[in-house]
């Protein structure tokens, strides 16, 4: 049976799961002295139930429980409710457990027993992630379809701040550069900014600078007059033309010369463009986005880049977050790839909770797409409906950063990461190993804390 849904609270709304009556009936009582809407569940299974109907804010779930314990109940909230938090909870002290729930997709973890004060304190951080979440509606069908974002999956902080700043500036005719390694999405972007602003309705021109001579580029986006060179047996109009009234996205504009760099400035700065071998100008209404994956400021400084293009380009900037800063997003990227590859193959295989756990243990350099490859690869060679941990083995990569050979400059990056390690390190002996302490000590969330544990190779034990 379905469960009814909750009315609303303008706290939250929130689940216990404990076996252990009065620790369950105390922390619910805490929580609801505080303003919540609090519902309980004596154990694993009855809190599947209940979260089959129900929306929750956050769930709260002890992790040692008879039947059905915590990790399966993180794992349920995670398949019918991801845009709901979970904390776990435990009671016996070990680090490693509690680190594995956060791996696998749990925002935080609380170790019992508890005072008030660190648990509303967890609470509020879970119950304010998730009104975040709400507030860009990333999860909801109406939103996405209105934005053109049905294909930019993800619940991160870093993907919400690009969502938000996509949705603030698309109305607008101003300028936008997007930044951000190859694979990340940069072109997915670029179209939700025009499917959501006023040139929606007109056409949305891509141009990749990096697919094309340096000797056609011009031609490519200005046109050309007939005979203007060898081969021009006719007129031809360029990209910007073909983009009038609408967008004209010029992705790696980062790879172009400067002799092209300037004749674009003109164009963004006059408003009108010279077809190759003409002297007449053509007036064109284009918005125009830009995209790169180098840094262009270094790019200025190495004499590569104009500086006053980069101004007239970065009127508003936008960064999309490589993958491995958001390993949220992983699980919910494999299953929508997952999805896509069942709907054109015909099947209907799903991921272990194993395997998807071990997605989120990769760096994926290759970002988005390396991701998306490594699902239809897996899908495509699983032999049975379940894609097991044997189905995404990676080959093994070098660290990123090593200690320095004899003789070898010490690098900014490895600068870095010792005074991290220091830091963590000092904070875990002064918190005595309470990773939950040494988060708010640190100003990061636990989850952040454990990634940079396992990148540095600290362990708790290190602190003492």
């Amino acid at each position: 049976m379905t469960a009814p849904m909750l009315p609303t609270s303008p706290a939250g709304r929130l689940l216990v799961v404990d076996d252990q009556k009065n620790m369950r009936a105390t922390t619910a009582m805490v929580l609801r002295q505080a303003g919540y809407l609090v519902e309980e569940a004596e154990d694993g299974a009855t809190a599947l139930k209940k979260l089959e109907g129900a929306g929750y804010d956050v769930v709260l779930t002890d992790l040692r429980m008879p039947d059905v314990d915590g990790m399966e109940v993180l794992r349920t909230v995670r398949q019918v409710a991801p845009e709901t938090e979970v904390i776990v909870m435990t009671a016996y002290g070990t680090i490693e457990s509690a680190v594995e729930a956060i791996r696998r997709g749990a925002y935080d973890f609380i170790a019992k027993p508890f005072k008030e004060d660190e648990l509303l304190l967890r609470a509020a951080k879970a119950v304010e992630k998730r009104r975040l979440v709400g507030q860009v509606s990333v999860l909801t069908g109406e939103f996405r379809r209105h934005f053109g974002l049905d294909h930019i999956i993800g619940r991160s902080a870093g993907l919400r701040e690009v969502l938000d700043r996509v949705v603030r500036v698309a109305p607008s005719d101003a300028t936008v550069l997007i930044t951000g390694e190859s694979g990340t999405g940069k072109e997915l972007v670029a179209r939700a900014l025009h499917v959501s602003s006023r040139r929606g309705d007109r056409p949305f021109v891509p141009v990749n600078c990096a697919a094309i001579t340096e000797t056609l580029l011009e031609s490519e986006l200005f046109g050309h007059a007939r005979g203007a060179f060898t081969g021009a047996t006719q007129a031809r109009r360029g990209l910007f033309e073909e983009a009038d009234g609408g967008t004209l996205f010029i992705d790696e504009v980062g790879e172009t010369a400067p002799g092209f760099q300037a004749k674009l400035l003109r164009a963004l700065q006059d408003g009108e463009i010279r077809r190759v071998g003409e002297s007449m100008p053509v007036r064109v209404d284009v918005r125009v986005i830009a995209a790169t994956n180098q840094d262009l400021r270094r790019a200025i400084g190495e004499k590569r880049f104009r500086e006053d293009l980069f101004y007239r380009l970065n009127v508003v900037p936008i960064r999309i977050p490589p993958l491995r800063e958001r390993l949220e997003d992983v699980p919910l990227l494999a299953v929508h790839f997952l999805a896509e590859y069942n709907r054109r193959a015909g099947t209907q295989k799903v991921f272990a909770p194993a395997a998807l756990a071990e997605l989120t243990e990769h760096s994926w350099p290759g970002n988005v797409r390396e991701l998306e490859n490594m699902v239809e690869q897996a899908a495509a060679l699983s032999p049975g409906a379940e894609i097991g941990l044997e189905g995404v083995q990676f080959e093994p990569a070098p660290r990123r950063h090593s200690e320095p050979r004899p003789g070898q400059t010490r690098t900014l990056a490895l600068a870095v990461e010792e005074a991290e390690r220091a830091s963590i390190q000092a904070a875990l002996q002064r918190c005595e190993g309470d990773l939950g302490l040494v988060a708010v000590e640190l100003g990061i969330s636990s989850t952040t804390l454990w990634r940079k544990m396992k990148r540095l190779d600290v362990t708790a034990r290190q602190g003492g």
